[in-house]
């Protein structure tokens, strides 16, 4: 299996996304941050794989600049996740339960002013309601016309398993990156089941730009010298050799709100590193905490 051909269920299997977590308002009139323009950048480059949530607080603004390329992109959101009271950023909670299922979907499809959302995640695992009890409810929303396919997103290879056997799962978005790792021993079971991965912060939260390990940020310096490129997109073309490697289908998701760094970012997938760069960047990788804050 060529996995940069393979057949998706939204037709070819994308190269790449985009994640919106950041986009906002402020961006207008800045002409490498006006989010309309980003968007358009980003379809214009062929990434059309958009990705939000309702917890970024942005859906309107997504369907604002969306909506007249709507029939180009695959949009896709999350829900379960909720800010708490105080607007810390560590005060947040996790609701799954099938009520919540149905209203956040009615919310994000009037946020977003679509009928449709092609991709719709459980944000986060909820200690409280069984994953079969949410994917029931997120399987009634695929009946209705609701949503297209089932992601998860910040769960367990136990949640995977039971969640599949409910309904297919289309996707589940993880972090994978060179400084964060701790996704892999999952990897097995997503291919097995013909799941694809969606790897978020593939440059590492920024990690890459100061990594504990100066063996690492050597290396990477070294690589992004030999291709004349930033160290990020050495960053992100470990994503995509690795992904080939393994023969285990993943779409990488950057974060960007600048046109610029989004380029770039497009310039990154048809970087190719060499096996022996690939090695070495494998050998001094480690993984690192995972972000108490859903993505």
């Amino acid at each position: 299996m060529d996995i940069r051909t393979m057949e998706w269920v939204f037709g070819r299997l994308p190269v790449q996304g985009l994640g919106l977590m950041r986009l906002v308002d402020e961006g207008w009139g800045q002409p490498d941050r006006d989010p309309d323009a980003l968007v358009r950048a980003a379809v214009g480059a062929g990434v059309t794989l958009l990705d939000t949530a309702e917890m970024y607080g942005n859906e309107e603004l997504i369907g604002r600049v969306v909506g007249p390329l709507r029939d180009q992109v695959i949009l896709c959101s999350k829900f379960g996740v909720y800010w708490g009271a105080s607007g810390d950023r560590d005060d947040w909670s996790v609701r799954a339960d099938p009520a919540t299922v149905r209203s956040a979907i009615d919310g994000s499809l009037r946020r977003l002013n679509v009928d449709t959302i092609d991709l719709y995640y459980l944000h986060h695992r909820s200690d409280v309601t069984p994953i079969e009890d949410t994917v029931l409810a997120m399987a009634d929303l695929v009946r209705a016309g609701k949503i297209r396919a089932i992601g998860l997103s910040n769960v367990t290879v136990d949640d995977v398993r039971r969640a599949h056997l409910v309904h297919p799962v289309t996707a589940v978005q993880e972090q994978w990156a060179v400084t964060q790792r701790s996704v892999e021993p999952m990897l097995p079971v997503l291919s097995e089941l013909g799941i694809t991965l969606v790897a978020h912060s593939p440059h590492g939260h920024g990690s890459i730009h100061s990594p504990t390990d100066d063996a690492l940020a050597t290396t990477l310096d070294e690589i992004a010298t030999r291709h004349r490129v930033a160290r990020g997109q050495v960053a992100l073309a470990w994503v995509h050799g690795s992904s080939l490697r393994r023969d285990q289908p993943v779409i990488p998701l950057p974060g960007t709100t600048r046109i610029t760094h989004l380029l770039a970012n497009v310039a990154a997938a048809s970087l190719v590193l060499e096996p022996f760069e690939l090695d070495r960047l494998d050998a001094l990788a480690s993984p690192s905490p995972v972000p108490v804050r859903p993505r």
